[in-house]
């Protein structure tokens, strides 16, 4: 198996059946397959994930459910996957035409990309006018030590054996689990590519108490991977 698309799920019926239906669509000669890792969810997901079967015959799905979290959740999926490259993307996003094409034409020359975000297709037009995309035109990148690029978990991809040597995703982390792996890879010496080709519909959160309180989160965390990765360097900007 060349390719194995990993998406991790908890509780995501309502989304998950557009994300299969987009993957379904693809044109990809190769040897791939799709791996639902459900993290025990209870509205029925398993039951939208199996329906997509006629269309994705090399669709499987996972019980992750021993672990509450989508690092658990991905982990799951990556041991049980098969295929030479891992790619990891989100239940209630929707990857984009001749997404699992271009993704593995990245990965035939690069060990570990990022995908391209796109906020437009999947989000009420308030939002996206109020909300940045941050993987537009490029990768992430952090302004403290150590000063490295980072991308959003859904659209990472991976040849299998780096996966597996960094140890995969941090599952003590309930935030930022994807900056830390990003870190983490870079570390061992390999780069992180941007993929433009490769595009990812992005869905936000549409409730503003929601966006606050993971905006409040993710500033917790980017505290916890300066201590992480800092290396005690002073931060340029405190706050």
């Amino acid at each position: 198996m060349e390719l194995s698309v990993v998406i991790p799920c908890f509780n995501a019926a309502e989304h998950i059946g557009a994300q299969l239906a987009a993957l379904g669509g693809q044109q990809f000669d190769g040897s791939w397959e799709v791996v639902v890792a459900d993290n025990g969810s209870s509205d029925g997901t398993i039951e939208v994930a199996r329906r997509y079967q006629p269309v994705l015959p090399n669709l499987h799905v996972v019980d992750a459910s021993d672990r509450r979290g989508s690092a658990h959740a991905r982990n799951a999926g990556a041991h049980f996957a098969s295929g030479d490259c891992l790619v990891f993307v989100d239940a209630d996003d929707q990857v984009g035409a001749n997404y699992v094409a271009n993704i593995s034409a990245a990965l035939t020359g690069h060990a570990f990309v990022a995908s391209r975000f796109e906020i437009d297709k999947l989000n009420p037009r308030l939002i996206c006018a109020k909300l940045r995309n941050p993987q537009s035109t490029g990768l992430q990148k952090i302004g403290y030590p150590p000063y490295l690029s980072h991308a959003g978990g859904s659209g990472l991809g991976i040849r299998r054996a780096i996966h597996h040597q960094v140890g995969g995703f941090d599952e003590s982390l309930p935030r930022l689990q994807d900056t830390d792996y990003c870190f983490r890879v870079q570390k061992l010496g390999v780069k992180l590519h941007f993929a433009a080709d490769a595009v990812v519909h992005v869905r936000y959160n549409s409730k503003p108490v929601a966006l606050f309180r993971q905006a409040r989160l993710w500033a917790e965390y980017n505290e916890l991977m300066y201590q992480r990765y800092g290396g005690g360097a002073p931060m340029a900007h405190p706050w």
